[in-house]
């Protein structure tokens, strides 16, 4: 989802929103109701679900042994990060999943309250904070399973300050998902001139090219606090189609499936990671 988080190394958990840009506030301030609109703004988001849902449920239970018919997901907590109107948040609730979405911006989670409202399942299953990551961090150590952060990396100022905060929140050996962008002339050419100024696909000014991150660059980022990281997957958007794809290439759109570290000293389950990585590779294979 788009999101707005400026995270700053030191900032005042009282503070709110003090890590959020207010330049881009105001800029997605202004479609903060057009989150639902399938044919709008955000249809690309909408359609990723096609294949983001998928990945994140499909390695999740490779990983499990725990199987629930109806909800795979049962028993799963998971923070959405930057969770926009709630378009991936509601899915996932659907799944089984114990959600808790944050936006720094009001006005979204707004919206995401009142769309999920419309479904009693889902108002018990999901529940939304107007927050930055960081500004939960004290409340929330060790307290999810998974983070979803996916279309938000791009948008951070401190994506350092960022990756260590999802690892304070993460339980042991709990999931990291991202999908975000590469950094490449391809994506600027793509992502930019066409998607944003010639189609319309974006908003104009969504993005900044100079914040794309390459997956060499997020991969360092995560092996150096606290994360392994087992997937990494090149995805695909067709605007004629409207449709999202697995590719090899990763010089565009990208997810990242990565783990947390287990807690320090503890030299029992070593040998688990391993087997769960190889049945994770082949489960994530079957979603492309």
């Amino acid at each position: 989802q788009l999101s707005l988080f400026r995270l700053t190394v030191k900032t005042p958990f009282r503070t709110s929103h003090s890590s959020v840009d207010s330049k881009e506030m105001k800029k997605f301030q202004l479609l903060a109701h057009k989150w639902w609109d399938e044919e709008g703004e955000y249809s690309a988001l909408h359609s990723m679900n096609d294949i983001r849902v998928p990945f994140i449920r499909d390695t999740l239970l490779s990983m499990s042994s725990n199987y629930h018919l109806g909800n795979p997901l049962s028993g799963v907590k998971i923070l959405d990060v930057g969770c926009g109107g709630g378009l991936l948040s509601e899915p996932l609730g659907r799944l089984g999943a114990s959600v808790t979405g944050i936006d720094p911006l009001e006005d979204n989670i707004r919206t995401a309250d009142q769309h999920k409202s419309f479904d009693p399942v889902l108002a018990k299953r999901i529940q939304y904070k107007s927050s930055s990551l960081e500004e939960i961090v004290e409340e929330s150590m060790e307290t999810f399973d998974v983070i979803v952060a996916s279309e938000v990396v791009e948008h951070v100022a401190d994506l350092e300050t960022f990756i260590r905060c999802c690892c304070q929140v993460l339980k042991p050996e709990g999931s990291l998902f991202i999908t975000t962008i590469n950094r490449t002339q391809l994506s600027y050419v793509l992502g930019i001139v066409v998607a944003e100024k010639i189609m319309g696909i974006v908003p104009e000014g969504t993005h900044e090219w100079e914040k794309f991150v390459p997956p060499k660059e997020l991969e360092h980022l995560l092996e150096s606090n606290g994360f392994s990281v087992k997937t990494v997957k090149g995805m695909l958007y067709n605007p004629l189609s409207g449709s999202w794809s697995w590719m090899d290439s990763t010089s565009l759109n990208y997810a990242v499936h990565a783990v947390k570290s287990g807690a320090q000293g503890q030299s029992g389950p070593t040998d688990a990671p391993s087997e769960t990585d190889t049945e994770q590779h082949s489960a994530t294979a079957g979603t492309a």
